[in-house]
């Protein structure tokens, strides 16, 4: 079964997480799948820029509880789109939680419609956003991450924007298509490979931060993910109930 939808406009490649049955959830099989289709729009001479989307009514539910990528595997994937040598554009019309806001971060421009809600739900199922802070601690309003890491609120994209996870939210009334459009105007208009020495500019400390925290944040991950905490709170999650700290 194919879990990511591909399609190709004057040049752009549009990605779409395609699993909506589990609200497009990072399974080790779609992270497989969304690394290869990145590598190949990396060889790619046709492609010039790449959108990533989703369908159904979530971006992404962040890891999948029964079929979790290896850590290894999700840090392979984000430093992908950050290394791609081609713009990748986030386009968000649903929710995003937990893993899936890695993703957004990862993305050169990330825009939103009014429709869509952002949290990080680690912390309620006794994990923390371990791999996703590489993506994130660089491009991110520090006291915004604070709070939302620590409490695993929900936000708009409003709030999302102004915290710096989202380049923009849609106004009110307005198609999040209709922001993209000047967007990827302008990337087609720009020289491939000018695009690719700015993009290497912009996120160089990104990587830097790979380079440095990867191994580390990996670890702990794969700690809290085989903790009793984070079994006693994935299972309560999957069982439509609060874990027992809950106060």
């Amino acid at each position: 079964m194919t879990l990511i939808g591909r399609s190709r406009a004057r040049g752009v490649e549009t990605l779409a997480l395609d699993s909506p049955d589990n609200r497009n959830a990072l399974s080790a099989a779609l992270v497989a799948e969304l690394a290869g289709a990145l590598a190949d729009c990396a060889e790619d001479p046709g492609v010039r820029a790449v959108v990533l989307t989703h369908t159904g009514g979530t971006f992404s539910a962040g890891a999948d509880l029964r079929d979790p990528p290896h850590p290894d595997a999700l840090v392979d994937l984000l430093r992908r789109i950050v290394e791609l040598p081609r713009p990748v554009v986030a386009r968000v019309t649903g929710h995003v939680r937990a893993g899936g806001l890695g993703l957004l971060a990862a993305c050169d421009i990330a825009v939103a419609s009014r429709a869509a809600t952002f949290a990080f739900t680690e912390v309620r199922i006794g994990v923390a956003p371990a791999v996703i802070s590489l993506t994130l601690l660089d491009r991110v309003d520090p006291r915004a991450l604070a709070r939302y890491y620590l409490t695993g609120e929900r936000f708009d994209a409003v709030e999302a924007a102004r915290a710096g996870l989202l380049t923009a939210a849609a106004g009110d009334g307005e198609e999040v298509d209709a922001v993209l459009d000047p967007v990827l105007d302008g990337l087609r208009r720009s020289a491939p490979e000018a695009l690719a020495e700015t993009k290497r500019l912009l996120t160089t400390r990104v990587l830097e931060t790979f380079d440095r925290d990867a191994a580390a944040l990996t670890a702990l991950s794969a700690r809290l993910f085989a903790s009793p905490p984070a079994r006693e709170g994935m299972t309560a999650f999957l069982e439509r109930r609060d874990p027992p700290w809950v106060l």
